[in-house]
Formats: structure tokens, C-alpha cells, sequence
């Protein structure tokens, strides 16, 4: 099963899902801001992906740390953050089962599915 994860009032996840929507793809949405966030999943996520291209740093809520936060941050930090605010997380999160998928342009999920 593909599974979406983002914020239901995002932009680009709005644009993930009707593009899904469209090409007849089965998946399933989780909000972690309504849902919930485990850090294992996030641990699992910065393995594989990397935690400097989770952490969403154009983001408003980013912008807003101290600037001593931001300049010290590390991995352990990053998602201890991410998890006390998911809107620094990337989005969309596109889990293909086998793998997963930062960010939304309908080129490359036409080559996913």
C-alpha cells in the first residue's frame, strides 16, 4: 500500500493527492499533525533519506527558531524538532513500500508508478 504523508492543508500535498487521484493510484493519507508521529518512523525516514533533506528549512516554522538552534542542529536534534513540530517536515512523504520519496513533481511520480 502507498501511503502519503503530510499536513491535510499543505499546497503540494493537496497537489500529490489529486495527481494520485487522477492517475487511479490506490493510497492512503496519514496527517501526522492530526494522526500522530513516531520517531521511529522519523529515525527511519532520516536513515534512509537523510536528515538534512527532511528537515524542511524554508518553512516559516523553521525561520522562526533561535538562530543558535539552527546553527547547532544536528541529526538527534532535527528530529526531536520534527517531531515537536511536524510542519519541518518535507513534504509530500511518499512511501512506495519499498521506498520513499520526498517532495512532489508530477514528472518523477510518473516514473514512480
Amino acid at each position: 500500500m502507498v501511503t502519503l504523508y503530510g499536513i491535510s492543508n499543505c499546497d503540494t500535498i493537496k497537489k500529490a493527492k489529486k495527481w494520485l487521484d487522477q492517475a487511479g493510484v490506490n493510497y492512503q493519507f496519514h496527517d501526522y499533525r492530526k494522526q500522530g508521529l513516531e520517531q521511529s518512523w522519523l529515525e527511519g525516514w532520516c536513515d534512509e533519506l537523510g536528515w538534512e533533506a527532511l528537515l524542511n528549512k524554508r518553512g516559516t516554522t523553521w525561520r522562526q527558531l533561535p538562530e543558535e538552534t539552527k546553527a547547532s542542529v544536528d541529526r538527534d536534534q532535527a528530529i526531536a524538532l520534527m517531531l515537536e513540530y511536524p510542519a519541518m517536515i518535507k513534504r509530500p512523504l511518499l512511501d512506495l513500500g519499498s521506498e520513499r520519496k520526498l517532495g512532489f513533481k508530477a514528472a518523477d511520480y510518473e516514473t514512480y508508478f
